[in-house]
């Protein structure tokens, strides 16, 4: 059995491990892929989900893991589905910060099917006891 005192110097040799995290430009948007929207001019909403959003903190490096939530209002384009997950699967191991995951997701999916409006909202887990969801919104101008 481990004493505590070997336990201890153990636990501590644990902030001597170095992870790095990935670059932002590791994130590829260049994947995502839309489709020609048949229906323009009709205010359809599209919503999309997922609980399997993840990236890393780039200051510890520890996992953020959050539920992603997209609602858009197509105008000529619709978001490619498998190409969205895999767009996000390229946040994996990534160091972003959760305010900037969000903003660069839309920033992202507006570039590839300019909507008439989107929200992109990450409602991230519980870390340190403090919980974070990050609400950002587009809405095409009016030209």
């Amino acid at each position: 059995m481990v004493t505590t005192q070997e336990f201890q110097r153990k636990y501590e040799r644990l902030s001597d491990r170095s992870v790095t995290p990935s670059p932002e430009s590791d994130i590829d948007a260049d994947c995502l892929m839309a489709f020609g929207y048949e229906y323009q001019g009709q205010d359809s909403e599209v919503e999309i989900d997922t609980d399997e959003f993840t990236a890393v903190c780039p200051w510890t490096c520890l996992p953020d893991f959050g539920v992603l939530r997209v609602s858009y209002v197509p105008d000529r384009l619709c978001i490619e589905l498998k190409s969205l997950k895999y767009y996000l699967l390229s946040y994996t191991g990534v160091g972003i910060v959760q305010e900037h995951a969000a903003n660069r997701i839309l920033n992202d999916l507006v570039a590839a099917c300019r909507p008439n409006r989107m929200t992109v909202s990450l409602d991230y887990k519980v870390r340190g006891g403090i919980h974070t969801t990050v609400t950002v919104r587009h809405e095409q101008d009016a030209a």
